[in-house]
């Protein structure tokens, strides 16, 4: 959250991204690293160096740290997984499909909020569309 907030301002050194987070400062080491090599965040060498985002705030998916972080959106496996589940174990059919839909509506908002979004204090999507655990398109509800 920091580098988003502060994109602006070129690369932020370990120590003030650490503070500003309340982490330790070996901890954030690691999650800067996979970061790094997952091509979200550059590192600065030098006096001036430090830690930036790659791209715009605006242009980073949540859903792109979420993988990273915690793996895949599903609850049990991948989605391939559970569509095959879905294919090959009809006794818990019903099941899987519920999962799925769980995976897809999680995707849906993770894939459309930015880390940006989260800086500027969050969106809620309303309207969109989503399946139905049969598959046909319904509305989603835009209340609370």
């Amino acid at each position: 959250m920091t580098l988003a907030r502060k994109h602006e301002q070129g690369a932020i050194k370990i120590r003030e991204i650490a503070a500003d987070g309340d982490l330790p400062e070996k901890f954030l080491e690691l999650i800067l690293l996979e970061l790094k090599n997952a091509r979200i965040v550059d590192s600065v060498r030098g006096a001036r160096g430090g830690y930036q985002l790659r791209r715009h705030p605006s242009q980073i998916p949540l859903s792109d740290i979420i993988r990273l972080v915690d793996g895949p959106l599903a609850p049990l496996g991948d989605a391939e997984q559970l569509r095959s589940l879905i294919a090959n174990d009809a006794d818990h059919r019903a099941l899987y499909e519920v999962f799925l839909a769980v995976r897809d509506a999680a995707a849906e908002i993770l894939e459309h909020t930015t880390i940006a979004d989260l800086v500027s204090g969050g969106k809620v999507r309303k309207g969109a569309v989503t399946k139905s655990v049969h598959g046909s398109p319904k509305k989603k509800a835009t209340g609370a």
